[in-house]
């Protein structure tokens, strides 16, 4: 009797396995890190990229943080990635705060490893903007370098 009790009990733990692997969808661990794994600026670099570019195609939000990027490069701006982003408004959800409302998902941390690690999908440009929400048409006088979704990047 025990012997039939085992053996049921092992078919049992047995198909319930079997099954639970059939039914649920077990992902590998992702391959780009976490955001809390970023370091402090390469958070503060995913939050602006979630903030101006949630929605867009993965190429703009790269190209998002290749501004940031870039500026840091350029003399015309700080040196540094917070003083980039920091620099008043600079960028519209930093001045509003709105930068603290939400957590970056997976692809605005995969987008911000991209541009800190140098892809440059915007060949060098220091500016973006949304052309449907302009709110300073100075914007207008900067060369534009190319479109990505609803993004209009320029020098």
């Amino acid at each position: 009797m025990k012997r039939k009790v085992f053996i049921l009990s092992l078919c049992l733990i047995l198909s319930s396995f079997i099954f639970y692997s059939l039914v649920v969808d077990v992902q590998p661990a992702e391959s780009s890190p976490g955001f809390w794994t970023l370091s402090p600026q390469g958070q503060l670099i995913a939050r602006v990229i979630y903030t101006e570019a949630r929605g867009e195609p993965f190429l703009g939000q790269v190209a998002v943080g290749a501004v940031i990027m870039n500026r840091v490069r350029d003399a015309d701006f700080p040196n540094t990635i917070s003083g980039v982003i920091y620099q008043p408004w600079a960028f519209t959800p930093v001045a509003y705060g709105y930068i603290w409302n939400h957590i970056p998902d997976a692809s605005a941390v995969r987008a911000t490893v991209s541009a800190y690690n140098g892809w440059d999908p915007t060949y060098g440009s220091l500016y973006f903007y949304n052309p449907a929400k302009v709110t300073s048409h100075w914007i207008f006088s900067r060369s534009v370098v190319r479109r990505i979704g609803s993004h209009v990047f320029a020098r």
